[in-house]
């Protein structure tokens, strides 16, 4: 498994293109964001081609899922954000649902599943993979729809497009529902990506009550061999925040 690091979290001070290169001086090869449309994208994939790092996700410019009314919405920011992708050389992008509507959830759930079915052909096209964002709603993210990374499974089978795949936050998921370890290995042939901080405070990973160590032991254990963003809030000074972190879990 190998370490990436958001860039905005610990270098949205400087130019997006310096954080890069400061994060591949800090010994790292992989990196994601979050809004594309700030980046000048020709020049992020030329630095990270000069550099060796890979940018590992971006989000999309539209989330909202549950609602039938943004379907279409969904899917034209959907194919801007894979061709933004594509242009900038990442091979996945992180989405989120949309909040609760109010309406039964199974509807929204349905309607969750039938606009991924209809995104196949963009993503096919592209060869992008979307993820999908659990996320906890007792915390950060109160009313959003989708808080149970087990429902985001089930959506992704239901799916059934090797494009669609879950990032599973380790950080929201034990403020959700905890079962951290059986459910990343156990559906790891539906998880792309993982996401981790420090839980309570969303900081560092050895300042919270999740044993990083055991969960990545475990998650190599079985077999994970794509990234962890280490999508926290810094305590420490950002350069000694990940340099604590590759000692630690590098």
């Amino acid at each position: 498994m190998r370490l990436c690091v958001p860039v905005g979290n610990f270098f949205g001070g400087i130019p997006f293109i310096d954080g890069i290169r400061r994060i591949k001086e800090l010994g790292f090869d992989a990196v994601e964001t979050y809004n594309w449309k700030c980046l000048d994208l020709d020049a992020v994939r030329n630095t990270c081609e000069e550099t060796g790092v890979e940018l590992i996700s971006m989000c999309t410019s539209e989330f909202r899922m549950t609602d039938v009314t943004y379907r279409q919405a969904w899917l034209d920011g959907l194919k801007e954000s894979c061709a933004a992708a594509n242009r900038v050389g990442a091979k996945r992008l992180i989405t989120q649902v949309g909040q609760d509507t109010g309406e039964d959830r199974r509807i929204q759930h349905e309607n969750i599943v039938e606009t991924l079915k209809l995104a196949r052909p963009i993503l096919e096209e592209s060869g992008v993979t979307i993820m999908l964002e659990p996320l906890n709603t007792l915390v950060d993210h109160k009313g959003y729809y989708l808080w149970s990374a087990v429902e985001g499974f089930d959506i992704v089978k239901e799916v059934d497009c090797q494009f669609v795949k879950i990032v599973y936050d380790i950080y929201h998921q034990q403020v959700s529902e905890g079962n951290i370890i059986p459910n990343i290995v156990n559906n790891l042939d539906l998880i792309a990506h993982l996401h981790s901080a420090g839980h309570p405070g969303r900081h560092e990973l050895q300042f919270g009550e999740s044993d990083y160590k055991v969960i990545f032991s475990a998650v190599d254990k079985a077999g994970y061999t794509g990234c962890c963003g280490l999508e926290y809030g810094p305590l420490l000074p950002p350069e000694e925040s990940l340099i604590k972190a590759k000692e630690i879990y590098g």
